[in-house]
């Protein structure tokens, strides 16, 4: 598949000229621009490169931990159910976590039931 690096580009420059930081909380699920990304790393899809994700943890005004949330059926022990997601089934990609400059973050769009948080947290400190 084909990777549109260059269409990605254009809209990375204009995120990062941004001067603004959203406010954010942990558990909050946020549209968020993940752009294309290298291998099998997750990327965001449509025009604006887009994905939800969970807010794990902040980090700073500026930045922040999120895992991607796909709505793939497949199961995977890195793959947590968390629940229905503007009408799509979701789980958090524990496996893909990262740093977020919150000028990557569009709109907030739900809050994560604080069990299921806590599902996931107790998940990722096994890994650790």
């Amino acid at each position: 598949m084909d990777k549109d690096f260059d269409g990605w580009n254009k809209k990375k420059k204009i995120i990062h000229a941004k001067n603004e930081s959203k406010l954010y909380h942990t558990r909050e699920l946020w549209w968020a621009s993940l752009g294309v990304n290298i291998g099998s790393e997750q990327d965001g899809s449509g025009e604006n490169y887009d994905r939800p994700v969970l807010i794990f943890k902040g980090l700073s005004k500026q930045t922040c931990v999120i895992l991607p949330l796909t709505s793939s059926p497949e199961k995977h022990k890195m793959r947590i159910p968390i629940k229905k997601v503007q009408g799509k089934d979701a789980s958090a990609v524990i496996s893909q976590i990262r740093v977020l400059d919150t000028k990557r973050l569009i709109y907030k769009i739900g809050f994560l039931d604080k069990d299921i948080f806590d599902n996931i947290r107790k998940t990722i400190k096994g890994l650790f």
